[in-house]
């Protein structure tokens, strides 16, 4: 049974006004760690799906009670949200909203969370996190923008064939690229809502050959698990000790 202490989160709600996306603002959530201190720097965390991470993966309860019980290093969490309708065109590398997407969460959103909290932006301590789709455009920021972002946490990415592609002609080596990447083993025919049915494992298997052909370093995992959350908020608090605590592990 989850303690009182790690159910008392605080967590503000932030709109951030955009100029390169249609609607002209996106939502966001952020979760600040027990006696946050705006004159302490912190790291941080950007989720795609920002409203299913905290909902249904729980991240800021299990971070709390990693920081709270394990010494895990206080981070600050951002879950960027999203509409479901738009998610595809936003989130896949092929779709006519993604450059517009990756343009505001880099040029816009980030910015506004680092005047609005004491974030870090050293490579290693501003990690992307996503799952399916989510993963897929965390590895596509991370790729148009070499070397800023170190670190990801895909849960069962979406890595269809253009995916792959677009990473295994990246011009450069991979080497500085870091990704904590898990599988359910019963993702083998799941049905997306526009692509058909897909064999998940196989596609993060290809993609784990891809990475690691150009360098990148990978934490991989396979666990019995559906292509829900109810598989990957099991997999949180390993993530998080794998982006914050590797002590731990």
């Amino acid at each position: 049974m989850t303690s009182p202490q790690y159910l008392k989160r605080t967590i503000v709600k932030e709109t951030v006004v955009s100029r390169y996306l249609p609607e002209g603002s996106r939502e966001l959530r952020v979760y600040l760690p027990p006696g946050y201190n705006e004159i302490i720097s912190y790291p941080v965390i950007y989720c795609q799906d920002g409203e299913d991470f905290f909902n249904f993966g729980r991240i800021a309860t299990l971070a709390n009670k990693l920081i709270l019980e394990a010494d895990m290093e206080p981070i600050i969490i951002v879950g960027v949200d999203v509409d479901k309708s738009k998610r595809t065109a936003e989130y896949a590398p092929d779709g006519d909203r993604h450059a517009s997407y990756i343009r505001f969460f880099v040029e816009e959103m980030i910015p506004y969370v680092a005047s609005r909290y004491t974030v870090r932006d050293e490579p290693g301590q501003v990690i992307l996190a996503g799952d399916s789709l989510g993963a897929t455009v965390s590895l596509h920021i991370a790729l148009a923008y070499p070397g800023r972002f170190t670190k990801l946490i895909s849960f069962s990415g979406a890595y269809f064939p253009v995916s792959r592609e677009l990473t295994r002609q990246h011009p450069e080596s991979l080497e500085w690229l870091k990704l904590f990447m898990t599988v359910g083993l019963q993702e083998t025919a799941f049905e997306t809502t526009d692509r058909g049915v897909y064999d998940f494992v196989a596609l993060n298997r290809d993609m784990k050959a891809v990475l690691e052909s150009k360098g990148s370093g990978l934490t991989y995992i396979e666990r019995d698990g559906l292509h829900q959350w109810g598989y990957w908020q099991k997999q949180v608090p390993e993530a998080l000790e794998w982006a914050f605590n590797p002590t731990a592990l």
